[in-house]
């Protein structure tokens, strides 16, 4: 291990042993994380920029929470371009003799755009190239109309900064919901982060980005989930989420106009107040299939 690398490790070592505010009725796991996960998270393949956002989002902390172990079958359920789990999860099952599956573009589906088809062999691509690290990364077909997933497959599930999106198709949170329950072995988990809206009534469509935990956790008991955690891991109290471009104001999108992220999107915009907020703040939630 690099000296930089055995530092970082060291650190994040240290960061667990501040006190945790949650919001449970249930007991917090153990706050003592796993050396493979600590490695996973320090290595030297992540690029600065994704190492940058462990500060809003927290991996080890979050990981330890919803209950990783070493060898669990996982699941990854839409890991964006950026594969920002993915680039810690894919070692520490390749370490631990788990296995890595991720959500992909659904290839059956002959309406499916030629970009989308594009971004799932990028993404292939790049984590077939260095299988001593990554291990084997299988991507499934999955979307809209998509076929359910395996099931009794996973031991656990992540989705995390989902839910708003699927808010937008009719149907799909519960569809989505009801494919986590059967494809999880009795006992998995469900791991959930997401953009936490203030108490109250939910815009049905999450046009800002934001839902509120109580929808999320009405959504996962329908399907059959029970509650098994919260954790405050992730929450941001600076974030008043009334702002001109949802969610998607903040870092990282820091939108600028109705349609396009980036700084460079509309060059009079005062980015400098939505930086010195941070990310969104998020609920962090862990839901278990019943034995």
């Amino acid at each position: 291990m690099r000296m930089s690398q055995a530092l970082s490790v060291a650190a994040i070592c240290l960061a667990l042993t501040a006190p945790m505010p949650v919001q449970s009725k249930h007991h917090e796991p153990s706050e003592v994380a796993d050396p493979k996960l600590l490695e996973a998270v320090a290595g030297d393949w992540r690029s600065e920029k994704n190492k940058a956002r462990d500060a809003y989002r927290h991996p080890v902390k979050s990981l330890t929470f919803w209950g990783l172990e070493p060898g669990m079958t996982i699941l990854e359920v839409q890991p964006g371009s950026a594969a920002w789990w993915t680039e810690i999860l894919a070692p520490y099952a390749a370490r631990t003799g788990g296995k890595l599956y991720v959500t992909g573009a659904d290839l059956d589906n002959p309406g499916l755009p030629e970009r989308a088809r594009e971004a799932r062999s990028e993404f292939a691509a790049r984590f077939d190239a260095n299988p001593d690290l990554f291990g084997k990364v299988t991507i499934l077909n999955w979307g809209a109309t998509s076929a359910p997933l395996r099931k009794n497959t996973f031991d656990f599930i992540l989705t995390a900064r989902s839910v708003h999106g699927w808010m937008r198709s009719p149907g799909r949170v519960e569809k989505n919901f009801n494919d986590f329950y059967q494809s999880l072995k009795p006992g998995g988990i469900l791991a959930v982060e997401q953009h936490r809206a203030n108490p109250g009534s939910q815009d049905p469509k999450a046009k800002s980005g934001y839902v509120t935990e109580d929808f999320v956790i009405e959504q996962a008991r329908k399907a059959g989930f029970e509650l098994a955690g919260r954790s405050e891991i992730n929450a941001n109290p600076k974030d008043t989420k009334d702002y001109p471009f949802g969610v998607w104001t903040l870092p990282p999108a820091l939108r600028s106009t109705a349609y396009g992220s980036g700084m460079d999107a509309d060059p009079t915009f005062d980015h400098s107040k939505y930086i010195a907020i941070g990310e969104s703040d998020r609920m962090t939630l862990k839901f278990v299939k019943p034995k």
